[in-house]
């Protein structure tokens, strides 16, 4: 008798774990169930539409760190199934990835079409049925299976995984089962600053700032860019995904403190009093001295530093240095709200992590009850890592269900 396997959530774990059971076990029967119209909406809309496959760090250790949520719970999963054997697994079905400035892996095609294709193809080719607008209203235990009820019919299965994101119905179903779910708040997030000293700057960048938010443990440093409705890029995005509960309990009212040079105060006003010593005639406002701050961010710090647009270096006191090495290290922005980082929303919650056995992606509580994806309580920064999340936890557990044990 053929193993009936079904899995809620036509996403990128979901796909990949039906693809790498039928492989492993063509004699399973395996439906898809997606409530949607469409399936794979994320892998075709992350990365501006042409899909972040993964990130290029090979280290599980190094990878874990880019996980404030799962870390701990992802090493031994990474060393089954890594960024560099996503990688191979797309390319040995004829996607061509490339490696870009920053790490992050995309197809050559620089279409998220690409990788859809091939995971639709394998499904099609390995006869994995996928059902749309099928919503499901429940699922429990019906004796060794489960029984799962649609809004278009009822489906019984050997073994059942959970790949649904951050469906909230579904939680409050794993809930009646007796999970714990970590309440979700927002993890990805641009902060909503309305500051003087950035506020008609959008589009400004600074390569290496050190952001930190103030009376907290939580500290990053990368690329920060400027926008109309006040900071992101990755720096920031790091920030909010690692702060994310604390943020949440703030209710989003927070102090940021930003290092634009990521430099120490005291030699920043060394430097500058060297400068000061060099450059008596020069007016001050007229060229950044720091190569890493573009000049019209200079122009507001130099304002926000009580020094008028006319001084020249020799005019500047030594307390006018001291606020703008200030404004350069340690500047205090009040962000007050937040904003979704484009197309890459993501959560922090889901599914408590110590009622998973991670061996197998499968539930401590129920036996051929499985998860993979953002159902469970894990997230990472942009850049490809919550899709590897969703490789490396589809290939775990479609290995594990192809199993009839």
């Amino acid at each position: 008798m053929r193993q009936k396997t079904v899995i809620i959530g036509g996403g990128a774990a979901g796909f990949f774990a039906a693809i790498t059971c039928a492989e492993n076990n063509p004699d399973t029967e395996i439906i898809i169930l997606e409530r949607g119209k469409e399936v794979l909406q994320k892998v075709k809309i992350s990365g501006g539409g042409r899909c972040n496959v993964t990130h290029a760090c090979f280290d599980p250790k190094e990878l874990c760190e880019f996980y404030p949520r799962g870390n701990k719970e992802l090493l031994g999963p990474f060393h089954q199934f890594m960024t560099g054997d996503t990688m191979q697994w797309f390319e040995d079905r004829g996607v061509e990835l490339k490696i870009e400035a920053d790490n992050r892996v995309f197809p050559v095609s620089n279409s998220s079409q690409s990788i859809m294709d091939v995971l639709l193809k394998s499904t099609t080719k390995l006869g994995i049925v996928t059902k749309l607008n099928h919503k499901v209203e429940s699922f429990k235990k019906a004796g060794d299976q489960w029984s799962i009820i649609t809004n278009k019919g009822d489906f019984i299965a050997d073994k059942l995984l959970i790949a649904s994101g951050s469906n909230t119905k579904i939680w409050e179903m794993l809930e009646k089962l007796g999970h714990t779910i970590v309440q979700p708040v927002p993890s990805l997030f641009t902060f909503k600053i309305n500051d003087k000293r950035i506020k008609e700057i959008p589009g400004v960048s600074v390569a290496n700032a050190t952001v930190s938010i103030v009376n907290s443990e939580f500290q990053t440093n990368g690329p920060l860019l400027i926008t109309h409705w006040g900071m992101s890029g990755p720096a920031i995005l790091k920030l909010s995904a690692f702060g994310a509960r604390f943020l949440a309990e703030k209710d989003y009212q927070y102090n940021v403190e930003v290092n634009w040079l990521s430099k120490p105060t005291e030699h920043v006003l060394e430097n500058l009093k060297g400068i000061r010593k060099d450059n008596q005639k020069k007016q001050i406002i007229l060229k950044s001295v720091f190569p890493a701050i573009p000049k019209r961010l200079w122009e507001n710090l130099i304002l926000a530093s009580e020094i008028t647009r006319e001084s020249k270096w020799a005019d500047v006191s030594n307390k006018q240095l001291e606020n703008l090495s200030n404004q350069l290290t340690k500047g205090l922005f009040n962000a007050n709200g937040k904003s979704t980082f484009k197309e890459e929303f993501v959560t922090a919650g889901g599914i408590d992590l110590k009622e998973v056995n991670f061996k197998r992606f499968e539930s401590k509580l129920h036996s051929n009850l499985f998860f993979a994806g953002e159902v469970l309580n894990i997230d990472a920064v942009t850049g490809g890592f919550n899709f590897q999340n969703a490789w490396t936890g589809g290939y775990i557990v479609g290995n594990t269900m192809a199993n009839n044990n």
